[in-house]
């Protein structure tokens, strides 16, 4: 199941200690995404995965798992003992953290994409940070990469998502389709992403992100 071209993607995610953070809240969220014209869904976890793909069956979602390991930095579904839960749940793409960062037990990039596309049979994502991440993991045969992580890593914590610099970078140098994520806060930003050459757009706190948004705007009384 792929996503379309050119079409929004929604992430439906919540904080741990948000009572959003329920299974049929996060599947609620996803039916209003989809029932609105939304093409896809980005869920974590997979009890969220699995609520999701039972009540939106023929919706593509692109599965992940935020997992903590001690003493490594990734945490977007790093290992692919990880991968294996997301792909049970029903997800149709992995996304994973595609930099070249240290991976509990040692697993390579290239490794862990081989082994999700030949024994899951499921699509990837890399999400990464830079171009020289894209490239490597463009190169480890993934199927999609994303400007997920532009931001949200130690190489570029002084940039500010939207990633449009590297998106357009990636556009240029890679042949694979791009997925413009993190950031996207308008439907200009959206619009913006697809001329800069992305083939699709998720959209997460700008849609369904209340607990961060009510806190950006509670910050303004203080």
């Amino acid at each position: 199941m792929i996503i379309p071209e050119s079409s929004l993607i929604v992430s439906c995610q919540a904080p741990l200690d948000s009572p959003l953070f329920d299974p049929k809240i996060i599947a609620a969220m996803a039916k209003a995404s989809v029932n609105q014209g939304a093409k896809g869904i980005r869920i974590n976890t997979p009890n969220h995965v699995k609520q999701v793909k039972k009540e939106l069956p023929n919706i593509p979602i692109i599965g992940l798992w935020k997992q903590d390991y001690s003493g490594y930095d990734v945490y977007i579904t790093p290992c692919y003992n990880d991968a294996v839960v997301i792909a049970e749940a029903g997800a149709d793409i992995i996304a994973i953290d595609g930099t070249l960062r240290k991976r509990p037990q040692g697993e390579q990039l290239a490794d862990l994409i081989h082994n999700i596309q030949e024994k899951l049979g499921k699509l990837v994502m890399a999400d990464v940070d830079t171009i020289e991440n894209a490239i490597a993991s463009a190169q480890a045969g993934a199927d999609f990469v994303g400007t997920t992580l532009y931001g949200y890593t130690k190489e570029t914590e002084n940039l500010n998502p939207p990633g449009f610099s590297l998106l357009e970078e990636m556009s240029q140098k890679l042949t694979i389709p791009i997925i413009a994520e993190g950031g996207i806060a308008t439907p200009e930003d959206a619009k913006k992403a697809l001329n800069y050459g992305a083939y699709s757009v998720v959209v997460g706190t700008a849609i369904t992100g209340i607990d961060l948004k009510v806190k950006a705007f509670q910050a303004m009384f203080q």
